[in-house]
């Protein structure tokens, strides 16, 4: 066996997972089954199995054929990236095709192994997993839109209630109106009706799975001039998403701004997509649409996770293992994080439960960037964490955790990286200058290395100084840099602050 890169973590085994669904088969191989799990390769087909289904009952032959071959490739694939396992799942249009079993059983012969064909309540089960494993917490209601059929669920943390499947996919909602958008409009406002749970989502979250809303979201990012190109949780405002979708349910594509950069293949989904969630904007008034880049495949991972492991916090976990791959020491990344929530205390920063994982995540991320030329390591650091594919935090946060790095860099006062910091809320900005001024100390004295931090104590003089105290057998890591570094901090945080020894007197103060 070939092992695996040091770029890659040594104690997880490939998993892959394939997807059938009703307009595209897609493979996606992982790097290990976890919290937040990596993709190692991923390839997509758009085969359109569901086309033409409900005037012939049965699945595309063209569209059979070519998925045989393309199920041939797949399993080859897999077995080339070292899967240990293959998940294969089916959805809409082969459980409802008359031809359906009989492709399920040609399909499982191809690839070597059992195809689970998903119920309609289990497709929005998976895909309601999915979006509770993306989020942290997710509170609404969670829309999963293929090809052949649309799942709505109702989520609130953990609790998953029940769903409506409604045949109003893409293809199949373009074959029932006969390419007609106007008849297309009617038939969504009949079927969003019959779905009651969307009143319970009134003034919540929509959260919008699968690729044609994907594609959407990314047009309306071009409209908007939205500063960061990153799908999971970007969030549309009802006010915004409502004219922006009638422009495109009106078909007139060619008119919107980005088009080009949606697949030829996926564009005349679009305005069938645009009409769907339009219609559900209007029964259920959500406080806003929160585009989900997991669903089904990832909630059926998901599933497979220990109770203890589900718990877990995806964004923590992901920055864990980049900690773990690209810093100088995974320890001295957890004693950062473990060190600040101590240190905000004492600052006297009062912290929100995402503002304390944020801060742990950022402590984490802070040394990733190491190994480039020192000018560009704030920069790289930035845009490595502003594009991760990290899960649970929103775009202001993410913003949160690339500023701090930034600035423990560049500077506190950086003005680099413009369009990041107008995602970032004032709060957030402020915290990222406090972390960051903490983090500029704490990598003086340590040497990025393990075992000096947890001995870092503190001190609040008469004086109302605060001061960072070594114990004497660190003395010789003290020094006018690290004292500068303090008062640095003490001015952004608006308070006197000093670099002591214990047992001897102040060696700098800010005044």
């Amino acid at each position: 066996m070939i092992p695996a890169s040091q770029g890659r973590l040594q104690d997880r085994r490939p998993v892959s997972i394939i997807d059938i669904g009703s307009n595209s088969i897609r493979l996606v191989v992982y790097e290990g089954l976890a919290r937040s799990p990596t993709v190692l390769f991923n390839e997509k087909m758009l085969a359109g199995l569901g086309r033409g289904i409900v005037s012939t009952g049965r699945l595309d032959p063209d569209a059979v054929t070519r998925a045989m071959e393309e199920f041939r490739r797949f399993r080859a694939l897999s077995d080339q990236a070292g899967a240990v396992h293959m998940h294969v799942v089916a959805t809409a249009a082969a459980r409802e095709a008359e031809n359906g079993p009989d492709f399920i059983h040609r399909a499982e012969e191809v690839l070597g192994t059992e195809i689970h064909v998903l119920s309609g309540r289990q497709e929005a089960y998976y895909s309601a997993l999915g979006v509770i494993s993306g989020f942290q917490p997710a509170n609404g209601i969670a829309g999963d839109l293929g090809g052949g059929s649309l799942e709505l669920v109702d989520i609130d943390g953990e609790s998953i209630g029940d769903g409506i499947t409604l045949p109003l996919g893409g293809l199949r909602l373009q074959d029932m109106a006969g390419n007609s958008l106007d008849l297309a409009a009617k038939i969504a406002r009949t079927e969003v009706t019959r779905a009651g749970l969307l009143k319970a989502g009134q003034g919540r979250t929509f959260y919008a799975v699968g690729g044609t809303w994907r594609n959407l979201a990314r047009l309306h990012m071009e409209k908007t001039g939205y500063p960061l190109d990153v799908m999971h949780h970007y969030e549309i405002d009802t006010a915004s998403a409502l004219p922006f979708l009638k422009q495109v349910a009106k078909g007139n594509l060619e008119r919107i701004k980005g088009i080009e950069g949606v697949s030829k293949a996926r564009r005349a989904l679009l305005p069938y997509g645009a009409i769907v969630q339009k219609e559900i904007i209007c029964a259920m008034n959500p406080a806003r649409i929160v585009v989900s880049a997991v669903g089904v495949r990832e909630g059926y991972l998901h599933s497979l996770l220990t109770p203890g492991e589900q718990q877990t916090d995806p964004l923590l976990s992901a920055c864990e293992e980049l900690a773990r791959l690209r810093s100088r020491s995974f320890t001295h990344a957890r004693e950062l994080a473990d060190w600040t929530g101590r240190a905000f205390e004492m600052f006297g920063v009062e912290e929100t439960v995402d503002e304390a994982r944020y801060r742990k995540a950022a402590c984490l991320l802070a040394d990733i960037g190491w190994r480039a030329h020192p000018e560009y390591r704030g920069t790289q650091s930035l845009n490595i964490i502003s594009h991760a594919s990290f899960l649970g935090v929103n775009h202001p946060g993410r913003a949160y955790l690339a500023l701090t790095n930034l600035f423990r860099h560049e500077g506190l006062f950086s003005e680099s990286a413009a369009e990041i910091r107008l995602l970032a809320t004032p709060r957030y900005l402020e915290r990222a200058r406090i972390l960051a001024g903490t983090l500029r100390v704490v990598y003086l004295l340590s040497a990025a290395m393990p075992g000096v931090i947890p001995q870092l104590k503190w001190d609040r003089r008469e004086d109302g100084t605060l001061a960072i105290v070594l114990p004497s057998n660190l003395a010789g890591l003290s020094g006018e840099r690290p004292a500068a570094r303090v008062a640095q901090l003490g001015k952004v945080l608006g308070r006197r602050m000093a670099l002591a020894i214990e047992g001897r007197p102040v060696v700098v103060a800010a005044k």
